[in-house]
This record gives structure tokens, sequence and C-alpha cells, in this order.
């Protein structure tokens, strides 16, 4: 069987035996995958990066060993998601309301008009997906994310040697507010529910601002100890200890307490030595 970083050729094949091994080099394979990336054309909905996390998108592709493949910086969502429960899935139904920034009952109400279904107020905290060119890199970048508040982020690394970061947070929130397009709350539950939504999207905001100085404290770090190999040496498996407090800069970079348990498909397949979460491939 190839060994790990090599592929099978059919050129010069020796005489008896199977194909000759060809050397792949992961750092240049990634270099290509990102630059693949980067020139793809933007297929969301808006179609342009939030501005919430533009200069987070723009400090991780910045950097040779990240290349940041999707993200949405936090929105409020009213779906009409059909009558036939609330298990509402987005590309199956009506988006009648998408704001990124804080949401007022006027608004929702005008749009819960052309409700005819199971219409459910959703807010989503940052989703960002990036890809890393070695599992140490998106072990560095998954540890900013944990200590950031984004304590559901976890690694994905595929068959073809892809290593995939999900930055995630649990402070999401999901409300039914119609049913077969009758209202079946208050105007003053769903004032409630707002205000609600709008902390939520002020605190992820402060987590954006959190990862983005943290990981800017990070990369620096990385870059001093690159530059000093005994010292790199050193500090190589600091990632393995399960809590570290970072240190601060300019009362910027403050960890939160990772108390609450990071959600996971795949708990059975956590390695107690190192802090983060593997998913599998299709996750």
């Amino acid at each position: 069987m190839a060994a790990p970083g090599s592929r099978l050729d059919s050129r010069d094949r020796p005489a008896g035996r199977g194909l000759t091994r060809v050397s792949v080099d992961p750092s240049a394979e990634f270099g290509r995958w990102k630059a693949q990336r980067l020139n793809r054309a933007d297929l969301s909905r808006k179609g342009s990066v939030d501005e919430d996390v533009v200069e987070l998108v723009r400090l991780l592709n910045s950097r040779e060993q990240f290349v940041t493949t999707s993200s949405c910086a936090g929105r409020v969502l009213l779906l009409d998601g059909g009558v036939n429960g609330f298990e509402v899935q987005k590309q199956n139904c009506c988006w009648l309301l998408v704001s990124h920034k804080p949401c007022v009952k006027d608004d929702v109400m005008v749009a819960l008009k052309k409700a005819n279904g199971d219409a459910i107020l959703k807010f989503e905290p940052l989703v960002l997906h990036v890809q890393c060119r070695q599992l140490e890199d998106a072990q560095v970048l998954h540890s900013v994310a944990i200590d950031s508040g984004f304590r559901n982020s976890g690694i994905t690394v595929g068959k073809r040697g892809k290593t995939m970061l999900a930055v995630r947070s649990t402070h999401g929130l999901e409300v039914p507010l119609s049913h077969k397009g009758n209202l079946m709350v208050t105007e003053e539950y769903i004032e409630f529910l707002l205000k609600i939504a709008n902390q939520k999207m002020e605190e992820n905001k402060k987590r954006i601002d959190r990862f983005y100085n943290c990981l800017q404290h990070a990369l620096e770090k990385e870059t001093i100890t690159d530059s000093h190999p005994k010292v790199k040496e050193k500090n190589k498996s600091s990632y393995t200890h399960k809590k570290k407090k970072p240190e601060k800069t300019h009362g910027q970079c403050i960890p939160e307490e990772n108390d609450e348990k990071v959600e996971s498909d795949n708990d059975d397949d956590d390695d107690p030595k190192i802090n983060c979460t593997i998913f599998p491939e299709d996750y």
C-alpha cells in the first residue's frame, strides 16, 4: 500500500512488480487547493463576506497555512417551512427575513404576514470553515476558537488529506411562531424573543472580536517560535495540554472557562491527550 503523502504512478514500473511510488508534497498540494478556492466565485445568497468577519477572513487567508471555504458572521432568520412539522430544512423553505444586524419587532411582524406554513424564528451564531495545511495548524486554530467561546468547534480529516476546521458555537435560538399560517404567539412574546436574539447577536460579535485578537496573538507567537528552532522544539507539544491559559494582549485575548460539554457525533473517538474534537469526513 502507498504510504501517506505518496501516490502510485503507472510510469517506470519495475519488471514483475506493481506501480512505482511518486512522492507528493503536502504543502504544494495545499497551495493548489488554496489557489483554487480563492479564485472561485462567491456562490452564497449574499454574494460577499459578512461585514463582521471580513477582517477575520482576510487575516486567515493572508497566512499560507489557512484558507477559508465558507463563513457566516451570525444572523437572525425567519423561515416559512411548510405545514409538515417544525424540522425545517433551510434549502426547502421560504426565507421571510434575514438580518446580520439586530432586528426590531415591526420587521418580523411584516415578514410574518407572508407565512403560509410553519414560521420559525432562528438566531444562528458564527459558522466558519477553514481548510488547514496540516493537522498541527488546525489544532492551533481550534485552540484559539475554543478559548474565544466557540465551544462546538471541531476538526475533520478527509481521505485525501484535507484538514478542515469548523468554528461553531452553541448559543443559537430556534422558536416556532406560526402553524399553517396562523400566528401562535403574542406580539409581546415576539418582542421578548427578539430581545434575546439581539443579545445573542451582541455576544456573538464579542466572540468574533475575541477570536480575531486571540488569533493575531497566536500567529505572532507562532512566527516568533518558528524563528527560534530551540523554542519551537520545546513548545511543539503544548497543544496536548488540556487546559492552558494563553497570555493576554492588551486585555483582549481572555479565554472563557470551558465549562460546557462540546457536542460531537463522534465522542468515542476523542483523544484524551488532545483538546479537540475530530469529526468523521462526512460530518
